[in-house]
């Protein structure tokens, strides 16, 4: 399988206790995937995946295999099923085979930071485990460990490793043998130039639309690009999952808040994203 296009991160709504919002996820998930996005990723980091229970995560892949087959059928449904601990890794994506998932995202092992053969070693073991495609997730910030090209390049060896997404902008190049994906907003027109096949993405979740558009006329890229620069920008005053759900609340999501140790939203931070969403033009449809 190849994961391609836009491919949101999506955020995990949670009640006015805290707890799973399954209605409120449902109802994002067909928002999005009739916004522009052409498969989601559930419980990645945007997900809030560190501070979801195992039983939560699953019943979400359950949620979003239900919607996305019913309102936009072949979009793809990807489990974030990383962990530092490899038989967790294993066990959280043969749960998301068995709720449907179409594929999993796995992030290379954090904290513990293995070396090249106890990363390979981590990723063996997932890809022994499952018949679903794997993302292999590279994002050096967060785990401590970087993957370089040629380590990649090795895993791309694996049958069922597919793709990367790619959170790293130094040393940004195809990998032989996976797709690649951009990881961050702000590289996705640089990833479509280079033959990379699309992004995992935060920015989506509001201009889903507009970011498909750099898929589908290449021409049209560097400006499109130029003009959402200000709202990425502003999704990054604080941690993305943040911005993000205080961007959809703006537009009348219902999200709910963040789970600690986040935070909500300052008020200044408000102020950037509200702005950043008026000059999008995107209040004015609420």
């Amino acid at each position: 399988m190849t994961f391609s296009g836009i491919l949101t991160a999506m955020v995990t709504p949670f009640d006015a206790d805290g707890g799973l919002a399954e209605e409120p996820a449902a109802h994002l998930i067909r928002h999005l995937l009739a916004h522009g996005s052409d498969g989601l990723v559930l419980t990645g980091t945007t997900g809030e995946a560190s501070t979801l229970t195992d039983d939560e995560k699953a019943r979400l892949w359950e949620i979003g295999a239900d919607v996305a087959r019913s309102s936009k059928p072949g979009a793809p449904i990807i489990a974030g099923t990383g962990s530092n601990d490899t038989r967790h890794a294993v066990a959280l994506t043969e749960r998301a085979a068995e709720a449907g998932a179409d594929g999993v995202l796995v992030v290379a092992p954090y904290y513990n930071r293995p070396n090249r053969r106890g990363i390979v070693a981590h990723f063996k073991a997932v890809a022994n485990a499952t018949d679903l495609p794997i993302v292999v997730y590279n994002i050096p910030v967060r785990t401590g460990v970087d993957m370089p090209n040629d380590l990649l390049a090795e895993l791309a060896q694996m049958e069922n490793v597919v793709a990367v997404k790619q959170a790293r902008d130094e040393d940004l190049e195809p990998i032989d043998g996976m797709d690649l994906l951009a990881g961050n907003d702000d590289m996705l027109a640089s990833v479509l130039d280079m033959g990379g096949t699309g992004g995992i993405l935060v920015a989506s979740h509001l201009v889903g639309d507009r970011m498909r558009l750099m898929v589908d006329e290449p021409q049209r890229r560097t400006e499109i690009e130029g003009e959402l620069q200000p709202l990425y920008d502003a999704l990054s005053v604080a941690p993305p999952v943040i911005t993000a759900k205080a961007a959809l609340t703006m537009l009348g999501h219902d999200v709910g808040g963040v789970r600690l140790p986040m935070v909500d939203a300052s008020p200044e931070e408000l102020a950037e994203i509200r702005s950043a969403l008026q000059s999008q033009g995107l209040l004015e449809r609420v």
